[in-house]
């Protein structure tokens, strides 16, 4: 890597890993430099540019497009105008240096055109605070004096780099421009310069609203909208979160994530926040995955939770017909088709934000992006009046053929993607086996287990297989114990907006006769598996009917369920007692759309907890082998004779939730490679 590549990639790191300077996957960084040709030996001037979709704060060489300048700069003789710039972005394919790394974006001829050895295109909340104040262009020339120029609104593309270019030619003395309703653009002759101009510009922005800014710019506190108390807060926001996340899931379902964070608290404690929240957001990065503007629960924080859902209710239906006003509005008959009317962002005044997406990841950062937005009326409404670009442009840009094309380029969803799922007894053997499939496969996972740091290690390796830190996350639970339980649900709906999938599959075990076994032993497997599977399915049918999504509810039960042995009559008892509730269950839950199965294993040593805290070495005395030999001797006495590993059953659990098995509900599933004394009949 040249050092002019090495450079970039540092300044641009630096400047994503502060979020006051951009959000997630905004803005872009660029340098200007010359390689040797590897076809004529001649030096060639290229441009590398952060590519399409990519991180400033994690970009690395494979995130840059290569283009040679010569090609790009020869593209402004060949430009048709302004009403086919679009036709420009394909052109820069043509423009690419050898394979060319990224995908070029759209803001790819704002670094080729303008005449600067480094250039940062960046998205600051207090960058855009100034472009979207009402007086913007008056404020800059205050704030800044010729060091920096107002840009007036234009959607990015090969126009809004001419303009800039123009700007940078004509303004010899200034350092980069304020882009009306979008962001800040800054240059350099260095890399360093490049990166102090933009910190120039957000840091003096900052300052100025700091020292000239309106004490409370969200108006003053409204009467019964403050911040609930934090227990109270996060447990009606689990209250909640179920039926929201059933409303904004009409059109497809979506993942959500939930935060409280004070900013959000004191936007919606304010009296201004309905008329702010309703101009909605203007950077093109922000309403792209926020929408135009989000729903915003009119009701004070105090009021019953029957009350707050009838009125979300209402606001949702009023909701989708005004998006779809807003389509109709403006779409013409080359516009994509709408693509759902749901809010991805959710507003409960004391309470917090709910953010939705089509996975976790896209969730919280479609939150993050609306606390930009917050971030961006608050540094507005302090020193003028928020005024984000009309609704018109905002449009052009959500149904931009650009976009679409991006969308129609993203890879097919997984079978369980948009789905969450919550496992018992998951930081070790068929419970972990089980949830490392799940999210294999797509789905967002908790595991819950009596070990909190197992479980969190568990979730760990999960994250760390799947490459995605928002996939799984781990909790502790007693399943014996009704509140640890309900509390279990609550993060479960709070870490990913809602559930979907209930794996019951916490268990122990003791190997004693009718005559050791004691009613303590008694009493502590029933109490952790036919009371705790109980209590979990309770709690979070509750959920599911609240959602109102359907649901899958599995219990791991086990071939003692139907198979009667010696010297096991507790665990024995207990599974049949889980295995009748999958009946029961199935009977009663059908009507909300819940399937209700198990799964009976047998014989699953390797990886097993339960076979390592003394349940093996009691079996393999029973059965007269050594304890290391158990799984081979289970295998033997089965008809396919196979040992029967933690994957076989993670692999029916999965199976079970796919839509392959949408009719079906009560069945129990053998994973026991063939026990004939074990057929259902």
């Amino acid at each position: 890597m040249n050092t002019t590549v090495t450079e970039l990639i540092e300044r641009s790191n630096r400047l994503g890993a502060d979020p006051k300077n951009t959000n997630y996957a905004g803005g872009n960084t660029s340098a200007k430099g010359t390689e040797t040709d590897p076809v004529t030996g001649d030096p060639v001037e290229l441009l590398w540019v952060k590519g399409s979709g990519g991180d400033l704060g994690t970009l690395t060489e494979k995130g840059l497009a290569v283009l040679r300048l010569d090609r790009m700069r020869a593209l402004v003789d060949v430009y048709p105008g302004v009403e086919r710039e679009d036709e420009m972005v394909a052109a820069f394919d043509y423009c690419l240096h050898g394979r060319g790394g990224a995908a070029p974006s759209i803001d790819t001829a704002m670094h080729g055109l303008v005449d600067a050895a480094h250039v940062d295109h960046l998205h600051p909340d207090s960058g855009i605070a100034i472009a979207t104040a009402a007086d913007g262009e008056a404020l800059t020339k205050q704030i800044f004096g010729d060091r920096v120029v107002w840009v007036p609104w234009r959607r990015p593309g090969f126009q809004l780099g001419l303009d800039i270019a123009e700007i940078k030619r004509s303004n010899p003395q200034a350092i980069g421009t304020i882009l009306g309703g979008h962001g800040i653009t800054a240059w350099g002759d260095t890399s360093a310069q490049a990166e102090a101009h933009s910190l120039e510009i957000i840091e003096t922005a900052e300052r100025y609203i700091a020292e000239h800014g309106r004490s409370a710019p969200f108006g003053a506190p409204l009467d019964g909208y403050g911040a609930l108390p934090d227990p109270q807060r996060r447990t009606r926001a689990a209250a909640l979160a179920p039926f929201l996340r059933g409303l904004v899931s009409t059109h497809k379902p979506q993942v959500g994530h939930f935060t409280d964070d004070p900013r959000v608290l004191e936007f919606l404690a304010g009296s201004e926040h309905s008329r702010l929240a309703a101009l909605g957001t203007s950077c093109p990065d922000h309403f792209l995955r926020t929408k135009v503007k989000p729903l915003v629960l009119d009701l004070p924080a105090d009021a019953s939770i029957d009350d707050a859902k009838a009125r979300l209710a209402e606001l949702h239906d009023a909701y989708r017909a005004d998006y779809r006003a807003y389509y109709e509005r403006h779409a013409t008959a080359d516009s994509p088709a709408m693509r759902g009317a749901d809010p991805a962002i959710v507003l409960i005044p004391g309470v917090g934000m709910f953010s939705y997406g089509k996975d976790k990841q896209t969730a919280r950062v479609a939150g993050e992006f609306y606390l930009n937005a917050i971030n961006v009326m608050r540094g507005a409404e302090a020193i003028s009046t928020y005024a984000p670009i009309d609704e018109a442009e905002k449009f052009r840009i959500e149904y931009w053929a650009l976009e679409e094309a991006k969308l129609q380029r993203m890879p097919k969803p997984k079978p369980l993607a948009t789905r969450i799922a919550l496992v018992t007894g998951a930081a070790s053997g068929i419970g972990k086996a089980i949830a490392t499939r799940l999210a294999a496969e797509g789905a967002c996972v908790v595991i819950a287990d009596l070990d909190a740091e197992k479980a969190e290690a568990a979730a760990s390796e999960i994250s760390q297989e799947i490459g995605n830190t928002d996939v799984a996350v781990g909790i502790a639970a007693d399943v014996t114990d009704e509140a640890a339980v309900q509390a279990a649900i609550d993060a479960t709906v709070l870490a990913f907006g809602g559930i979907d999938i209930l794996v019951n599959n916490a268990g122990l075990s003791l190997s004693k006769s009718l005559l050791e076994t004691t009613a303590d032993d008694w009493d502590l497997q029933h109490n952790v598996m036919a009371r705790g599977s109980f209590l979990v399915s309770k709690a979070a049918a509750k959920a599911l009917i609240d959602q109102g999504l359907g649901g899958d509810i599995i219990y791991i039960s086990s071939k003692n369920s139907v198979f009667a042995g010696p010297n096991n009559i507790a665990y024995s008892a207990t599974k049949a007692d889980q295995a009748h509730q999958v009946r029961l269950l199935a009977a009663e839950l059908g009507e909300h759309g819940v399937k209700v199965n198990g799964i009976n294993p047998d014989g699953v040593v390797r990886g097993s907890g339960i076979f390592a805290g003394g349940w093996g070495a009691k079996r393999a005395a029973v059965y007269g082998v050594p304890e290391e030999e158990l799984g081979k001797y289970y295998a033997q006495r089965t008809l396919l004779k196979r040992e029967v590993l933690p994957e076989n059953v993670a692999n029916a659990a999965f199976a079970l939730c796919t839509s392959d098995f949408s009719h079906t509900t009560g069945l129990h599933v053998p994973v026991d490679a063939g026990v004939a004394a074990a057929f259902l009949r």
